[in-house]
């Protein structure tokens, strides 16, 4: 996204990385691996604590006033739910106890907004907050829940879908109490089913497995030289390992959503 905007190709992590002004001014990603939405899965409050510390140190750079322009010309991707659909649900056995899929992506629903709103209040007003893609076909769980044959999962396809839906629904309500219409719901689920479905139609191969490895649970870093093999060209798969698309399938992700929802709120 950053470089379809012109800022840089490669968002750099505000943890783990040395970071220099024109980084900060640009744009960093306070992202981490497992995160999502139910504090069972990982908090998302080290990222708004990250954040307030981002600030700071913008501030020292240009300015407080001219800090919080840039804060609020930004534009904010959220992007977290499926591993608590995957992971803290499906495989977890806290949370199926406490709730049935629909009351659980309820409760996933009212973290989101509660989020949105505190990204609100320290400055932030472009947010695009993307929804789940179809989590019953990604590698992991085709060979998690889909059998012998590894197809899609229905059930935490269900629970994606539900999960959007009622997601777009609260940041139409949230527009409407924060006065603030660059606040957006982002579909990722139909553009990556379609991939995954018919990847011929977008130059792939293969959909169903992941490049690194057995490509059907390798994920981040147990995809190393050391302990799995890849594929030899991963331009020909969906996905880079068992959970993650590639770099070329997020190409195309991109250049859907960014005129039907990016530009909107910019």
């Amino acid at each position: 996204m950053a470089s379809r905007l012109g800022l840089k190709d490669l968002v750099p992590a505000y943890l783990g990385t040395d970071l220099t002004d024109d980084d900060l001014l640009t744009g960093v990603s306070f992202a981490s691996a497992g995160t999502g939405y139910d504090p069972l899965t990982s908090t998302l409050v080290e990222e708004l604590n990250m954040f307030a510390e981002y600030k700071e140190k913008l501030a020292g750079i240009v300015g407080d006033e001219a800090a919080a322009g840039i804060v609020a010309e930004s534009l904010f991707l959220v992007c977290a739910g499926t591993d608590d659909i995957a992971n803290n649900y499906y495989l977890a056995p806290v949370r199926p106890l406490q709730y049935d899929i629909s009351a659980y992506v309820d409760f996933l629903v009212q973290q989101a907004c509660d989020f949105m709103k505190q990204l609100y209040q320290q400055g932030a007003r472009r947010i695009a907050i993307l929804g789940l893609p179809p989590i019953g076909c990604v590698p992991s769980q085709r060979t998690l829940a889909g059998g012998l044959a590894r197809d899609c999962d229905p059930a935490r396809n269900r629970a994606a879908r539900m999960f959007n839906s009622r997601l777009q629904a609260a940041v139409a309500r949230l527009q409407r109490d924060l006065r603030c219409q660059r606040i957006g719901y982002v579909d990722i689920y139909d553009v990556l089913h379609d991939m995954i479905a018919d990847p011929c139609k977008y130059g792939f191969d293969v959909s169903t497995r992941g490049c690194c490895g057995t490509g059907d649970l390798e994920v981040s870093l147990l995809c190393n030289q050391l302990t799995a093999a890849t594929c030899p060209d991963d331009r020909k798969y969906v996905f880079w390992d068992s959970f993650h698309p590639t770099e070329r399938a997020y190409d195309i992700i991109v250049d859907y959503l960014f005129p039907r929802y990016v530009e909107k709120l910019l």
